[in-house]
């Protein structure tokens, strides 16, 4: 057998493979992210769309679309649209938190935010594909012949250091992909505290964030309110792209640790 397949550490020693970190009682707020503006972290939205020119999100990197083409599903570039209003109230929230991203779209949903297996997985792909920092999901499926698949993408994802940050259903179902390890999963809180988040200790979802009666841009350049654990996912991802943008050099696995650490209901052992 190929001793350069192996996933052992085989004829490297300790010595090699040094990781420099902070102390744990050093990863506060105001390491992770005190003064980040998410200037230089690349964040993409997959969803109904984004409304380029809404105030509440602009500019708006790039927009892209799953279409139907003649071999299947495939992305293209597109004038920046939404279909329904999900994707914009996303892009609204993470631009809030995190001012100086860079925003990018890719629609896979329709009117009425209805969407189809394929059309997920291939705006997925594409997303890890383009190496975005972070990629907001504010859905899932609960289709379980793609589960398969959307676990080597968030895999993939997580390997190359991408952060797909994924909502539970509003449901108690089972629904993908944020029941994976690989992807930072989101429910909501009821707290009036929008910069609050905490860690749940009850697996499967990791963290939640405010998510009820949330002010969001909405297409035509309208504002609404509304609630779901789509709209507190955004706020994590914001969250990592400020984490992100000051650390640029995290894996997903640290980016968690992070999160976790500066979580407001985790405290330090005595």
């Amino acid at each position: 057998m190929d001793s350069t397949l192996s996933w052992g550490l085989r004829d490297r020693r300790p010595e090699d493979i040094q990781v420099a970190a902070a102390g744990l009682d050093r990863v506060t707020p105001q390491w992770a992210w005190g003064g980040s503006t998410g200037a230089g972290a690349r964040v993409c939205v997959v969803d109904s769309g984004v409304q380029p020119d809404h105030p509440m999100v602009a500019p708006l990197a790039a927009s892209h679309a799953v279409v139907r083409g003649p071999d299947g599903p495939r992305v293209e570039p597109i004038e920046g649209a939404d279909l329904f209003g999900h994707g914009t109230a996303c892009a609204g929230i993470i631009r809030e938190v995190a001012p100086d991203c860079e925003l990018h779209s890719v629609r896979v949903l329709g009117d009425g935010a209805s969407g189809t297996a394929d059309f997920l997985l291939t705006g997925l792909e594409w997303a890890v594909e383009q190496g975005f920092d972070v990629i907001n999901m504010s859905l899932s499926t609960t289709k379980a012949q793609c589960a398969q698949r959307l676990h080597e993408l968030a895999d993939e994802a997580y390997f190359r250091r991408t952060a797909i940050v994924a909502s539970a259903h509003n449901s108690p179902v089972v629904s993908f992909p944020w029941r994976f390890s690989s992807v930072v999963s989101v429910g909501s809180h009821q707290e009036d505290d929008p910069d609050l988040h905490l860690y749940n200790p009850r697996p499967p979802v990791e963290f939640f964030a405010k998510g009820q009666d949330v002010r969001v841009a909405w297409r035509d350049h309208s504002v609404t309110r509304t609630t779901g654990n789509s709209f507190a996912t955004p706020r994590i991802a914001g969250l990592c792209a400020l984490i992100l943008a000051k650390h640029p050099r995290l894996t997903v696995f640290e980016l968690k640790t992070v999160l976790y650490l500066t979580a407001a209901n985790v405290r330090s052992g005595e």
